[in-house]
């Protein structure tokens, strides 16, 4: 049982991380609020299957309802936008790790969301090594004493899409705990709500011009397979198997899924989109890892001894 449930953490670690290398295939030849629609409109239809098949009960307090509305464009349509329109400027690898800093947001919006996760100086100095590593990836766009601007544009966006991330797993986190919705309602339910919330857009946005109302009908077979595979795969599979391993493993333990994706999306932007690793990337990565290893050390180490305990009392 825990062999099946590792083989699927490290499984979803390299589909995650492979999203990103999805994405910039993607936005090549498609809108990235085309695309993000499609992403979400699989992984709502999918999702939403499995809820009626297996007859989860829906929630019907509306401030539930409306919350999980809120997750839904705050967690999956807005950062998953953001993520797309930074990559048209961005590399995939650099993107999975500007988006890794949604641990270091999510750290500070604890602190005043929940009364037992306060700020501490070991997380200060986490925080203050995972912003020194943004501010070293965003040095490389001043070259010859001039700013790359849509690079710029698109890091601060993916950031931006990481601050959206932790604000609205704040918000399930609470809906979560509140014991009436069962994950996967939530994820089906969020996944429906960013599927209408990006149709919404496309239709605003080609009725306004500033948008076409469709996709290109002349996508290579390259395109739309990473595309499909980013809907299915990526975002619908991999919710179910991360549900498993929450299952399988715990929250906590599940959790460090997210700290292996930036190094799997770096490895893979190298290896099949022929990305380059120089010096400020590898430090800029080294520091956002070290300040994300140091806040969460100590919670780590705790939840190892508490696990322990709890096998001992068993046996």
């Amino acid at each position: 049982m825990k062999t099946r449930i590792w083989i699927m953490f490290w499984l979803v670690a390299l589909i995650w991380g492979s999203s990103f290398m999805l994405i910039r295939i993607g936005v090549e030849a498609i809108h990235p609020v085309h695309l993000v629609l499609i992403r979400v409109g699989i992984a709502a239809v999918g999702l939403g299957l499995v809820v009626v098949v297996t007859r989860q009960p829906i929630p019907r307090d509306w401030r539930i309802l409306l919350a999980m509305v809120a997750v839904g464009i705050g967690n999956n349509a807005i950062p998953f936008t953001l993520i797309s329109w930074g990559e048209q400027s961005v590399e995939s690898g650099l993107t999975s790790v500007l988006q890794s800093t949604a641990a270091l947001f999510a750290l500070v919006v604890a602190h005043f969301a929940f009364k037992d996760e306060r700020i501490t100086p070991r997380k200060l100095i986490g925080l203050g090594l995972g912003f020194a590593g943004i501010v070293v990836l965003a040095s490389r766009n001043w070259q010859d004493g001039q700013v790359i601007t849509g690079s710029l544009m698109g890091q601060m966006a993916i950031v931006v899409a990481s601050l959206s991330y932790a604000c609205f797993t704040a918000l399930s986190r609470k809906v979560l705990a509140s014991g009436t919705v069962v994950p996967v309602v939530l994820a089906a339910i969020t996944m429906m709500a960013a599927t209408f919330f990006e149709a919404a857009i496309v239709l605003v946005g080609g009725i306004s011009g500033a948008m076409p109302l469709q996709t290109p009908a002349d996508l290579t077979v390259e395109i739309l397979t990473a595309v499909l595979v980013l809907g299915f795969v990526n975002t619908f599979i991999a919710y179910l198997m991360f549900y498993e391993i929450v299952k399988g493993l715990g929250a906590a333990r599940a959790a460090m899924v997210t700290y292996v994706v930036p190094a799997v999306g770096l490895l893979l932007g190298v290896i099949f989109l022929g990305e380059i690793l120089d010096a400020r990337i590898i430090l800029g990565a080294g520091l956002i890892f070290a300040g994300i290893g140091i806040v969460n050390l100590k919670f780590l180490r705790w939840q190892s001894a508490k696990n322990v305990k709890v096998a001992s009392v068993g046996d």
